[in-house]
Formats: structure tokens, sequence, C-alpha cells
């Protein structure tokens, strides 16, 4: 066959009189098939360009993509983009057929009130803001006319952290189909000089290994990254792109002085990373949460990362371990030092811990504090020795001092600013914002711990970070006549690896020198160091750089202060934070930074209804269980007539449903074969049916809980909470307080309000109590069932609420105007079925069983048809048991 098909070609060749023809042919039809593998949904990608330019640090990156519409008819097309968490947005702009519309920066309240007049005309596209574990998303979406292009463009700035002795570029390269001219370009300007550059990706194979251009000379260093279409390929024939991944670029630079001191036009910078210098012995405090919601993989792998840990701990260091469930148990009475036996010891100590009763972190923090404020006063350790304290808690305080404000003013008082304190937030239950204003008023941070396989390597690199203390009580001093506006000056400790960054700006613009006084506390003795620098040295330094872009140290400096500011902010009250505010809003809108204070407002073209999106700065935390102000709270819940919200943490969003049945029918809502958890429960009506409503208001009046392998059952109603262990029956009424734990049960009723309890596997759930007046003529007192740890369930689990304790995945399409002009409309595209979505709200009585809190979330229709599996009648079962 094959000999025929070639004789078949050659005879063609004198036909055409060359060869030529045939070739030219083969590749005409070659590029056609890769235009068609190019084209998806109509959309073509023509270029996707990622431009970074760093100077000093400070990182200015343009993404810029261009989209055809391949198809006969106009098209949605999507740009999607993750960003670094601590970069601030600068820019954004769409050119549609030549006309580009801007998108505008303003103070978040104004923006807000924006888009809510959009809203209420049904001219919404939804707000373009999502927040991942190490990016934020900016995803917006136009509509364009058939054989158009679009182009976006998106600025975003940031100043590298040095970690471990390098600065990291973080980017993500992920653009779901294939691009005809895809380039990342990296270049980087230090006057210092370039050490070393790496730069490496996740999704990066051997065959694209020589598609990554790297070089560094001098104080220049270029690196690049260019794949064909071909290269761009899962397999030679495939359509789809293996780009999917991270892309980081790490460097360093040349120290021959331990700082390096800049000034441009009137502002100045300051990097303090000295070398070579003796380590300090340190004196760590583990304040450990054992509490029952710990068990399974979390104390599992909190053990893991602390018998790592304690391989890492140098002979000259002092440790304990203070543990912390219902009771506080101290592993030694004192501080110990660690050596080889005492390490081992702390080995088995450590493979021993196991989990029980509720969460006494007050007590737990206050036991670590004293500790090392014994040993300090002892003696016990040396008296130049840096001391820090850090605290894991997946909970929120339930036992002992249980208000979070009144152990912030306590565990102040305690430290008095002798020791910071790391405080780590395990997933989702934690009260975030707490942990991190407790840390930030003892100088230390927060940092939150994903519940993802790799927890224990998130708490081992913590530790890794401040596990090189190299100075204490760090001090940079400024001439006080000659500067203005300086940022964060004080720092507790240096670390090895890491950088301390100071910037101000002159009282006199046009002053050029500077000298700093650098002083700290070493191992033997103090140190200090003194350093000069003028405009012309810089200058001079800046001569060969061809790429600077703009004021870049001005930038710098506002940066850094913006995000100082707004860290102060977070431990502030009353007028100071006021001015805080004030001031890092007046920043952030003069240099126009995308900060938790601003939004930018993107318009589209009048064309499509005008529509408009909000661009937010998420943060990890502004209140108790949530991850910002407008989030879901990342428990799946059912309250109300009945409503189910479930939260997809990764899209930052909640997908909603009701259940409308008759009074009497008994829902099952979890059922785990593999723990024997089984949740269900019981409807009731209102007292009358609802004359303006064809529909009766229907709730929970009765919830029924049974752990089959330890025979426990839990029958909970509005009039009283019943436990049956076995054939032993016991009743608690709402009117009191109650903590009760036995065998396989935790149980607290907090009077009037709610239940928390777990039962045997982990899992832990708060029923939430709702009171009516008693002479009210329709409505009646009902239940609301909230889950805090359903991941300590299996992954048989199912049910009305268990079946989306796992994962689950939707996009959102076609946003349009629906009957109600404040809800628009939209596709969903859920397990393979495409639904007719609402844009709406549920309530969360989880905080306030009363008034509730507005959870958006988009809303399906017809008792979730196509979202549950199989109907909703398939969950009805015959009694409670």
């Amino acid at each position: 066959m094959e000999k025929h098909l070639l004789l078949y070609m050659l005879l063609l060749i004198p036909a055409f009189g060359s060869s030529d023809f045939l070739i030219a042919h083969l590749r005409n039809i070659k590029k056609r098939s890769a235009d068609n593998d190019l084209v998806v949904n109509g959309i073509e990608i023509n270029s996707m360009k990622i431009d970074s330019k760093v100077t000093s640090r400070f990182a200015h990156n343009v993404i810029t993509s261009e989209a055809i519409n391949r198809g006969n008819v106009h098209k949605e097309v999507i740009f999607d983009v993750e960003l670094p968490k601590t970069a601030f947005i600068t820019n954004f702009s769409m050119t549609i057929d030549g006309v580009t519309y801007p998108g505008t920066i303003k103070e978040k309240e104004v923006a807000k009130k924006q888009y809510e007049k959009a809203v209420s005309q049904g001219q919404t596209a939804g707000l373009v803001k999502a927040s991942g574990r190490k990016t934020e998303k900016f995803t917006v979406s136009v509509n364009i006319a058939a054989g158009s292009k679009v182009t976006f463009e998106l600025t975003y700035e940031e100043l590298l952290k040095r970690q471990f002795g390098k600065y990291e570029m973080f980017i993500k390269v992920k653009p779901k189909q294939l691009v005809r001219n895809f380039e990342i370009e990296v270049n980087i300007f230090e006057p210092q000089g370039i050490s070393e550059l790496e730069a490496e990706g996740t999704f990066i194979t051997n065959d694209l290994q020589s598609t990554i251009r790297k070089t560094f000379s001098g104080k220049k260093g270029y690196v690049s990254f260019k794949p064909t279409l071909d290269q761009q390929r899962t397999c030679a024939n495939c359509s789809q792109s293996l780009l999917d991944g991270d892309l980081m670029v790490k460097y360093d630079v040349k120290r021959t002085a331990p700082d390096n001191l800049q000034i441009v036009n009137g502002y100045f910078v300051h990097f303090f990373a000295p070398t070579n210098l003796p380590k300090l012995s340190k004196n760590v405090v583990f304040v450990i949460d054992i509490s029952g919601s710990m068990s399974g993989r979390e104390i599992q792998q909190t053990r893991e990362a602390l018998l790592k840990i304690l391989d890492d701990i140098k002979d000259d260091d002092f440790f304990n371990f203070i543990l912390f469930g219902s009771e506080v148990h101290t592993w030694r009475e004192t501080l110990i030092k660690a050596t080889p036996e005492n390490l081992d010891e702390a080995r088995k100590f450590v493979r021993g811990i196991d989990t029980e009763g509720m969460t006494n972190l007050h007590g737990g923090l206050m036991r670590g504090i004293d500790t090392l404020n014994a040993a300090h006063e002892g003696s016990l350790v040396p008296k130049r020795s840096a001391s820090i304290i850090i605290m894991l808690t997946d909970g929120q305080p339930n036992v002992g001092v249980s208000n979070t404000q009144e152990i912030q003013t306590l565990v102040k008082k305690a430290i008095e600013g002798k020791y910071p304190l790391y405080n780590l937030g395990f997933g989702y239950g934690v009260d975030y914002n707490f942990l991190e204003k407790m840390a930030l008023e003892n100088k230390g941070l927060a940092r939150r711990i994903y519940p993802d396989s790799d927890a224990a390597l998130q708490l081992q690199g913590f530790y890794d970070e401040v596990s090189n203390p190299m100075l204490m009580d760090v001090e940079l001093n400024y001439p006080e006549n000659e500067i203005t506006d300086l940022t964060k000056n004080s720092f507790k400790h240096f670390y090895d690896g890491s950088e301390i960054v100071v910037a101000g700006r002159f009282l006199d613009h046009n002053q050029n020198s500077l000298t700093v006084d650098v002083r700290g506390e070493g191992p033997n003795d103090a140190l200090s160091f003194t350093t000069q620098q003028d405009a012309e040295q810089t200058a001079k330094a800046f001569q060969e750089q061809e790429y600077i872009f703009g004021d870049y140290i001005e930038r710098l400096w506002a940066y850094l202060t913006i995000e100082q500011l707004l860290e102060k902010r977070i431990s502030a009250t009353g007028e100071e934070k006021e001015n805080l505010t004030a001031e890092a809003l007046d920043l952030s809108l003069k240099y126009k930074f995308v900060t938790p204070l601003t939004s930018m407002v993107v318009t589209k073209p009048e064309d499509y209804d005008n529509q408009a999106g909000i661009a937010d700065k998420p943060t990890e935390a502004l209140s108790p269980s949530y991850i910002h102000a407008s989030s879901p709270p990342w428990y799946t819940s059912v309250d109300g007539d009945p409503h189910f919200i479930i939260p997809v943490p990764q899209k930052e969003d909640a997908i909603c449903f009701n259940i409308n049945e008759n009074p009497g029918a008994v829902l099952n809502l979890i059922d785990d074969p593999v723990t024997g958890i089984t949740v269900n429960g019981e409807l009731i009506g209102d007292k009358r049916p609802n004359n303006d409503s064809k529909i009766q208001n229907t709730y929970f009046g009765k919830l029924g809980i049974i752990n089959k392998h330890l025979d426990l059952r839990l029958i909970v109603t509005p009039e009283k909470i019943t436990i049956q262990n076995g054939n032993k029956k016991t009743s608690f009424s709402w009117l009191g307080s109650v903590n009760l734990q036995q065998e396989g049960l935790t149980l607290i009723i907090n009077r009037k309000k709610n239940l928390v309890f777990s039962m045997g596997s982990g899992a832990s759930f708060v029923i939430v109590l709702h009171q009516v007046w008693k002479k009210h003529p329709l409505h009646r007192d009902f239940l609301g069932l909230y889950t805090l740890h359903s991941g300590k369930l299996s992954k048989q689990t199912h049910g009305l609420l268990g079946q989306f304790f796992h994962p689950i995945d939707f996009t959102i399409l076609e946003i349009h105007p629906g009957s109600d002009p404040k809800k628009p409309d939209a596709t969903m595209i859920v397990k393979n079925n495409e639904l007719t979505v609402t844009r709406g709200w549920q309530k969360d009585y989880r905080k306030d069983p009363k008034n509730g809190i507005d959870i958006p979330c988009w809303f399906v229709h017809n008792n979730g048809a196509g979202l549950i599996d199989g109907v909703h009648t398939d969950y009805i079962v015959s009694s409670l048991f």
C-alpha cells in the first residue's frame, strides 16, 4: 500500500510541473488542521504575552491577550488570569474593534454603588474576583461580534519577598487552549548585580525544557518562554494544551555589603540582608490544638510535621510542647535543651499525640507564654537567644475563656512585646481574623494551613522560615530632620535568607544623600552597621538600565506603605483605625492600586448592555469563618424553608437550592456507611397555610443523628436535646449551658442559641435554634444544621447535604437580566448538565440566629434538579432512624 501511495504522489508531480505545489498543498492542509485546533467554542486566542520587568525587587507585570471570534454569531470571550496574592492590580483595559474600554479604580463603596446600579438595571456580568491558595483570580467576560477581536491588557505590581536566600516570581500559566503566539518574558535589573538565576515550571516536560531561555550577566537577567504551537500540545496530534501549571523565576543579588541603599527623585529604598552572621540559638514553644476536630488526617499531618521539625532543631536550641483540648497538657515543665536524648524522648511524645475534648485555646497559649517567661526569669536559656511561640489550631475557642477579644487582651498583656507569636490556622473552621489580629499585636503573623495532602509540608515550610534567627531587636535609624513617611523600621527578628526593606521620602525633594545607622542584637554582642549613599551613585548604577519603568522607587514606597498600613489597620480600633484607613485609601487611589479599600469598575461596550463588574482585592479573612466579606462560608448548611447552601471554595462562590416537601416528610441529609454517621431531618409547617402562597413554608422541626458503630443517637427538637446511648437516655433543655464529653461524643449547648457536637469521627456540626414569639399566629420554632468539619467523613458520604462534602465544580455562562431586575439569570454547567440559574442570596444564621447574614449564591430551581444526584424524592426516608 505504501508503495502504491508513493507512486501515486510521484505521478502527480509532473502533472503540476513541480513538487512545490504538492508541498505547499500539504502545508496548507496542516495549517488548516492547526487552525481548527486553535478555535474552541468559536473563539481563537491569537496571542498571549506576559511581560515582566523587575527593578530592585519591584515587579511590573503586563498580561496582554488577543482573542478573535471565528464564529458566525456574537460570542462570549473570557479573560481569566491568576495573580500572586501579594500583587496589586494597577490597570485593566479591553480594546474591541479599535475602541478601548478602560477599568477605573475607585473607593470600594463608590464602586459598589455603581455596580449595584448596573445590577438593578439587569446589566451585570457579576463580580470579577476570586481567591485561591497562592493566587487571586481576575476574570472578565465580554460579548464580541462575529469576526471581531478583543485585546485584554492587565497590569499588576508587587514587591518580591526574599525567602531562603532567593527572590521568587510566581507566574501562573493556564491559557486553557492552544495559543498561536504564547510568550513569557522577564527582564530583571538589580544595581547590586545578579549572583544566580533559576527558571523552572511545574508543567515543563523534557521537550519543553529547550523553550526556556535564561541568561544573566552583571546587573541584568533575562528569562523567556516561547513554545511553538506544536510544543504546546499534550501529544503530537492533540488539540489540548499542556501549558497548565506554575512558572517560577528565582534569583538573588551579589552582596558585598550587609545592605544596599538607592535614591531616586526624592524617594529612597533600603535593603538590609547581612550574610555570614553567627546564628542565634532559639527557644520555641509549640502550642498545639488536640481537640476532637483535629482527629484523623489533621493530627496525623501535625505529628508528621513535628517529627520532621525535631530533625531540624539545632543542638543549642530549647523547646517544649503544649497541647490543648478541653484540658492543657505540657510535655515538660520547663524548656528543654535539644540534646540527642531529649530529641528522642520528644519523638516518642509526638508519636503518641492524640485528640481529645474541645478547644481551650486561651489555656494553651497562656501556658506557653508562662513557660517562656519562666525560662528567661530562671536563666534556663541563653540571655541572647530568640524566643518564639508557634500556635496551631483548627477551630475556635469554646472552653475556658472563649471570648476572642478577651483572649487577645490577656495574651498581649502576658507577652508584653517580648516574643513574636505565630498563629497557624488549620483549614477553614478557624476564626482567621482573630488569629491574625492576635499575631500582629504580638509582632508575629498568621498563616492559613490548607487542609490538603501537603499540609505537613506547609507546617514544616513555615517553621523553616523562622528557624534561623540571626539578629534580634533590629532598628534602622534615619535622620529625623531629613526623612518623612518612613515605612516600618524596627523588627523583632531578622531571619537567615530573608531581607528587611524600608522606604521613605525626603523632606527636601532635591536632597540626594543619606546616612543610615542599623543596630541589632547578635548572639555575642550588639552589632552596628552604617551606610551612606547619594543619588549620583544610584543614577550611575542605572545608566545601563534600558527598561526601567517610571518612578519605580516611589511606587515601591507606596506599595510597601499601603501594605503596612493595611496590616496595622487589622489590630487598630476607633480613631486610629479610621486614620489608617483614610491614609491607605488615599495612597491606593493616588497610585491606582486595587487594594482591600478600592475596587476597579470594569465597563463593557454599550452595544452589549453597558455591563459592569468589579475587580476587588480578596483578603484572607475580614470576618470570622469567611474568606472575605462577600464570600460564602466554607461549610455546607441547611436552614430556613429549608434552603441548602453549598460552598465552592475554589470559585469563591456558592450554589444554593430549596426543597419543597410536605410537613411530616423526613429527609436524609447525611449518610456515611464507613463512619456509621447518619443525619435525618423531619419537616414541620407553619401553624396554618399562608393564603398568599400555594406552597406552605416548611422547616426542620426535628433532627436525628446516629452513629451506628457506637450505638449512639442524638435527637434534637426546639424544646430539648436527647442523647440515647444503648438503653440509657439523657435529656437537656435549651435553657442552660452544657459542656459534655463522653466516649464518642462531644456536645456543647450555648444557651438558647445553638449546640456544637461531634460523634466519633471527628466531624463536627452546629445546630442553630430559631425561636419565634410563642403567640405568633403563623410561625413556629425550628432548627438549622451547619457542618464544620465534614472532611472527617468518608468519600462514600451521601445524602442531600452529604453528597456536597466532596469537591464540585461549575461554570457560569451567558449572564443576562432575569424576571427580577435585581437578580440576573445565567446558564450553569454542572455535572455535565446545563441549568438555568438565578443570582440571589440565602441566609446564613450560624452567627446571627435572628437576622442571619446574606450569602450570595447561584440558585438552582426545581428542588435542585440537575445539581443533586437523582431527584429530591429519592432522599425521603420513613423515619428519623
